[in-house]
C-alpha cells in the first residue's frame, strides 16, 4: 500500500502566507506603475461604448490650441476607468478623436481618473492623473510635452510624483517654486501642497491643511492662490461646502480648514487670478445651496472678500466641475460635465471678463459648445422577481390577527 507523504501544518501555512504576500505586492506594483500612453486607442474606447465619463480640464498653447481631458469608462466611478485627452484648433468649435488614452490595466482592479492639464511657466503642457487599485492609496503621476501647439506632440513618458489625487492647476510662484495642491481624503493633514524647486523634476511635501471635524471631511479638491500681501488662500471642498485655509510661511504651515462665506454644494469649483488682478470664481449657485445647478462666474476686486453679481453659464441640474484657462487677450475658456451616466456630456463656455462684469451675455460668448458625448448605454440591473403573497405571505405583525390562509388549487 502507498502511504502518501505526511503534510506539515506549519509549511501549509508558510505556503498561504507567502501566495498572500506575493499577490499583496503584484497589487501594490500595479498601483505605483504608470500606464503606458495609447496614442491609438481602440474601438474599445470609442464615444458609442462609453457608458460613464466626466471630471474635465482644459489648457490653451500659445497659438490658441485647446487641450481638454476628462476620465470615463465603466459604468461610474470604478476600476475601469480610463483618462482621455483631446485637442481643438478652432478655439473649440470642433475637437479632436481621443488622442491619448490612460488606461493601466483594462479591466482592473486599476483605475485611472481625476485628470488635471496645466501649463507651466516655460510653456510646458502637463498632464496629471491618479491611479489607484481597490483599497490602496492613490497615486498621482504626470506628463508632459514642450511642444503642445502642435496637434500631435512628443510626450514625456509618464513618472509619479506623490501619494494622493491633484485635479487643479499648480501655482507657479514669483521665486521659481510650483505648489501642487494634493489631497488623500478624509484624514488628518488631507489637503496637502506639494512643492517643486527645480521645475517639476522632483516634489517635496511642504505642508498639509486639516478639516477639524471628521463629518465634515470630503473630497478636498483644493485650490491654490496667492493673495497680494502674500500670503496663501486655499479653498478646499467640504460636506458643508468651501472651507478656507491660510499660510504665510509660502504653504509651510495652514490654519485649520474653516467654513468660508461662499456658498456651494459639496462639489468641485474652480479659482484663479486673472491677468487684470481680479480673481475668478466659478461655482454652483443653486437656490438651495446644494444642487449642483446653476453654474455661474464670478469676479472679486478684494482678493476674495466680495464677488460681483456674476455670469450664469449653465442652470441645469447635473452640471459640475468647472475647469478654466484664460488667454493672452482675456479670453475664458471653460470646461464642465454634465449628467455624466446619463447624457455623457462635456460642455465648454467662452467668455470674457466683461461679460462676468455686467452679468450677462454679449455678442462674443458662446454657451454649452459640445466638447464630447459619450453614448454607451449601461446594462439594466435584473429587477426582483415580485413576491408571491400566496406562496410566501409577509411575516406576521406581532399581536395582529394571523393571516388567512389561501385556498389550495
Amino acid at each position: 500500500m502507498k502511504i502518501p507523504p505526511l503534510r506539515s501544518p506549519v509549511l501549509d501555512a508558510l505556503f498561504l502566507l507567502g501566495m498572500a504576500v506575493a499577490a499583496l505586492a503584484a497589487d501594490i506594483d500595479a498601483n505605483l506603475t504608470p500606464p503606458k500612453p495609447n496614442f491609438s486607442p481602440g474601438p474599445e474606447y470609442a464615444d458609442e461604448v462609453r457608458m460613464f465619463q466626466g471630471i474635465p480640464g482644459i489648457e490653451r498653447a500659445a497659438n490658441g490650441r485647446l487641450w481638454a481631458t476628462w476620465y470615463g469608462g465603466g459604468t461610474g466611478e470604478d476600476f475601469h476607468n480610463y483618462v482621455m485627452l483631446v485637442t481643438s484648433g478652432d478655439d473649440g468649435r470642433t475637437w479632436s478623436h481621443l488622442k491619448l488614452v490612460l488606461d493601466p490595466d483594462g479591466d482592473g482592479p486599476v483605475r485611472a481618473f481625476d485628470p488635471c492639464l496645466w501649463h507651466d511657466p516655460s510653456g510646458k503642457l502637463w498632464l496629471f492623473w491618479a491611479q489607484r487599485g481597490d483599497g490602496k492609496i492613490p497615486q498621482l503621476f504626470a506628463m508632459n510635452t514642450a511642444d503642445s501647439s502642435s496637434a500631435d506632440p512628443a510626450w514625456s513618458a509618464p513618472t509619479r510624483i506623490c501619494d494622493g489625487i491633484m485635479m487643479n492647476k499648480p501655482l507657479a510662484l514669483a521665486d521659481g517654486s510650483w505648489l501642487l495642491p494634493t489631497a488623500i481624503w478624509k484624514r488628518e493633514g488631507s489637503s496637502r501642497v506639494m512643492r517643486s524647486s527645480d521645475h517639476g523634476a522632483t516634489w517635496e511635501l511642504l505642508g498639509a491643511a486639516t478639516v477639524p471635524e471628521v463629518a465634515d471631511r470630503n473630497c478636498d479638491e483644493n485650490m491654490i492662490v496667492q493673495r497680494r500681501d502674500g500670503s496663501l488662500w486655499m479653498l478646499v471642498r467640504t460636506r458643508y461646502g468651501i472651507g478656507e485655509t491660510t499660510s504665510a510661511d509660502g504653504g509651510k504651515t495652514w490654519s485649520e480648514v474653516t467654513p468660508s462665506s461662499i456658498p456651494h454644494a459639496a462639489s468641485r469649483f474652480f479659482i484663479r487670478r486673472l491677468q487684470s488682478g481680479r480673481l475668478l470664481l466659478v461655482r454652483h449657485n443653486a437656490p438651495d445651496t446644494r444642487t449642483r445647478s446653476h453654474l455661474t462666474a464670478y469676479l472679486s476686486d478684494d482678493d476674495g472678500r466680495t464677488w460681483t453679481s456674476g455670469l450664469l453659464i449653465d442652470e441645469r441640474v447635473r452640471v459640475s466641475y468647472p475647469d478654466a484657462v484664460e488667454g493672452p487677450a482675456g479670453e475664458i475658456r471653460l470646461i464642465y460635465d454634465f449628467d455624466r451616466g446619463g447624457q455623457k456630456q462635456i460642455f465648454m463656455a467662452a467668455f470674457t471678463e466683461s461679460d462676468v462684469t455686467a452679468g450677462k451675455p454679449s455678442a462674443t460668448t458662446r454657451l454649452q459648445i459640445v466638447v464630447n458625448q459619450a453614448t454607451g448605454v449601461a446594462p439594466k440591473k435584473p429587477k426582483k422577481p415580485a413576491v408571491d403573497a400566496a406562496v410566501n405571505p409577509a411575516p406576521a405583525t406581532p399581536g395582529a390577527a394571523p393571516a388567512p390562509v389561501p385556498p389550495k388549487p
